[in-house]
């Protein structure tokens, strides 16, 4: 990355994590932990749009000082104390890096009071934390959709320029990932210096085509080495919501974009064990959704959150965000939209053990499949094909200890994937050998394993390398089974994600 891309607030140093302010969360979620920072700001005048991102930033040192908005709060929040109690760093030590100002400039952020109030939050700080979009509080009885931008963003226009520079390419597109190895997503920020004051079709593709590459980053490679690198054009996107659009068809362009790359990114998080950031980012396109009216963004993110509840063992809400899907996307005329949604809710009502339920949400996604695609298929589900829908219903029937039914449907789903879905393919192997192991066939489920192993080079999924691991764990009173025990040994060398 060009260096006159880097704000103030890039440090070359890794963060270190913030444990005094971990401490202090407790045993409350990042969530909760979130409201409770936006009610103590309400106590005292503030309006800050803390979510459980910002504390997961804070807590991973990434922001090593907060704005002077979020000083007042902490330091209500936690009377008698310091910023250095809070586990942040001297606002002095963190602002002495910046070039000495010319003879006759303005006083510096590192000399300026703090804001007064009113004072335009973010003015003269470049180390504004506040989320690019407000989440609503329960708690707070003002209507969530009042006439306030519910994408609140500060004027900070050097921020900004410095995000859409980021965002822009020369060729058009964002994110470069040969050039840096398989799993880097680079921004080259030499072809775009000049400030932009107006967006217009060219950002908006460069946004979808952040999309494009991020989902096909993941078919083949999974999401561990990606979800780190995809939050920059994240935050980068809900940036240029705020900017003067040339048209109403190209903000509408960008809100839809910005909503499908908060769920890519989601995913990115869903795949590598990040449930709460999944959960947080599934949210704010959802938000985006309904702001905009965009159901078929709507249904796409309740799809994700199913899948995430189901995961995070929250099958009740699996069932209900299937539905609540299914009733958005029905006006959209997509089959195969309404079969996926179908196996969202079937894999719900598996986690609670419905088996009737669960058969009757099958059977219609699969005569919902059966009748082909369409041109009112969303571009987003381009995976979804026969062995994705096999795939499913192997999850479904695992979840319902059916174990040989789910070996069948797994195999076939590893057959029927086109090779370019490789982290795909390892998943429904893994899914195969699971079962297999499960089932009291510990040879071929070591053969599956096997060739789960010989994919890891390739893929990175926090999800498939859990499946191995609970996989070895069952096959290891076979030990002494033919091929067994080198399953168990290679999977044993296999390094250890933190």
């Amino acid at each position: 990355m060009a260096s006159s891309t880097m704000t103030p607030s890039q440090s070359p140093r890794p963060p270190r994590p913030n444990l005094a302010f971990r401490q202090l969360r407790g045993q409350r979620s990042p969530a909760e932990f979130a409201a409770a920072v936006r009610r103590a700001a309400r106590e005292i005048g503030e309006r800050v749009s803390c979510d459980a991102r910002y504390v997961g930033r804070v807590e991973a040192g990434e922001i090593r000082c907060p704005n002077y908005a979020y000083e007042r709060v902490f330091l209500h929040m936690f009377p008698g104390r310091t910023l250095t109690d809070l586990g942040f760093a001297s606002r002095s030590s963190v602002r002495g890096r910046r070039a000495p100002a010319p003879e006759g400039a303005p006083p510096s952020c590192a000399t300026s009071p703090p804001h007064a109030a009113g004072e335009k939050r973010g003015a003269c700080e470049p180390y504004d934390t506040h989320s690019p979009y407000d989440t609503h509080d329960p708690d707070d009885p003002r209507d969530p959709y009042d006439t306030r931008n519910p994408y609140e963003t500060h004027d900070n226009h050097e921020e900004s320029d410095v995000l859409r520079r980021a965002f822009m390419t020369g060729g058009g597109a964002t994110m470069a990932a040969a050039s840096l190895g398989p799993f880097a997503l680079a921004f080259d920020a030499s072809a775009g210096q000049r400030p932009v004051r107006r967006v217009g079709t060219s950002e908006a593709g460069a946004l979808e085509e952040a999309v494009r590459r991020i989902r096909l980053l993941d078919d083949r490679h999974g999401a561990d080495g990606l979800y780190q690198r995809a939050a920059a054009p994240l935050r980068a996107a809900y940036a240029l919501l705020d900017a003067a659009t040339t048209r109403q068809t190209t903000a509408d362009r960008l809100h839809s974009g910005a909503g499908e790359l908060a769920i890519s990114v989601g995913w990115l998080a869903h795949d590598s064990g990040r449930f709460d950031d999944a959960r947080s980012h599934y949210a704010e396109a959802l938000a985006t959704a309904r702001v905009t009216g965009d159901a078929g963004l709507e249904a796409h993110a309740f799809c994700n959150t199913a899948f995430l509840a189901r995961d995070a063992g929250r099958p009740r809400e699996a069932v209900r965000a299937a539905q609540a899907a299914q009733r958005v996307a029905r006006p959209l005329g997509s089959d195969r939209l309404m079969s996926l949604l179908a196996l969202r809710e079937a894999g719900g009502w598996a986690g609670l053990a419905d088996r009737t339920g669960c058969e009757q949400a099958l059977a219609r996604a699969q005569a919902l499949f059966e009748r082909g695609r369409s041109d009112a298929d969303p571009e987003w589900m381009s995976f979804y094909g026969e062995a994705e829908l096999e795939g499913l219903e192997a999850q479904c029937w695992s979840t319902l200890g059916d174990w040989r039914r789910a070996a069948r449907h797994a195999r076939r789903a590893a057959r029927l994937q086109d090779p370019h879905f490789t982290r795909n393919i390892a998943l429904y192997t893994a899914e195969l050998a699971d079962d297999l192991a499960r089932g009291g066939r510990p040879d071929e489920a070591a053969s599956a394993g096997m060739r789960v192993l010989d994919l890891l080079d390739e893929v990175q999924s926090s999800r498939i390398q859990t499946m191995l691991a609970g996989t070895a764990r069952v096959l290891l009173p076979h030990r002494r089974a033919s091929g067994v025990s080198a399953f168990l040994e290679r999977h044993a060398s296999l390094p250890r994600t933190p």
